[in-house]
């Protein structure tokens, strides 16, 4: 896989081309801020048109937790695929979550901005500090941890 453009924003092309996830699962819309291997920012644009909005819940939106932090967990996997090219390509699997608090129910119609900071890199596992956002009010944060295959 080739490497791509780091050339900030990168949208939702150069994301597709860093990470293996597609629709439904893909939950990046943009990276708007990076420092290779220490932070990075992303936006998921959240809207009534997710397949998930059906069940949970009917009549009253809310976005699932889980589902943030697998944003956080994805926008984390591109800050280590761009800090190390040879990550690109490789799938990252949960290896842990710690301290995960949600502060704030997330509706359509409302934009993550999703801040993850590199705690540690050992070899193929990861560690990073994770917050996200709506309107400047944190909605979640946790510590999260990858394993690369």
């Amino acid at each position: 896989m080739s490497t791509p453009d780091l050339n900030l924003p990168i949208d939702v092309k150069g994301i597709m081309a860093i990470l293996p996830h597609r629709y439904p699962f893909l939950l990046v819309d943009r990276i708007v801020e990076m420092e290779q291997g220490k932070t990075i920012t992303g936006i998921k644009n959240v809207t009534i048109n997710e397949p998930f909005f059906q069940g949970h819940f009917p009549g009253e939106p809310v976005m699932p937790g889980v589902l943030i932090l697998e944003a956080m967990a994805q926008v984390g996997s591109i800050l280590t695929c761009l800090s190390d090219p040879a990550m690109i390509g490789r799938l990252a699997y949960f290896a842990g979550v710690d301290s995960a608090r949600f502060r704030r129910i997330v509706r359509p119609g409302d934009q993550l901005v999703l801040k993850l900071t590199m705690i540690k890199k050992k070899g193929k596992v990861i560690k990073m500090a994770g917050q996200a956002f709506v309107d400047d009010q944190m909605v979640a944060e946790a510590e999260l941890m990858a394993s690369f295959a």
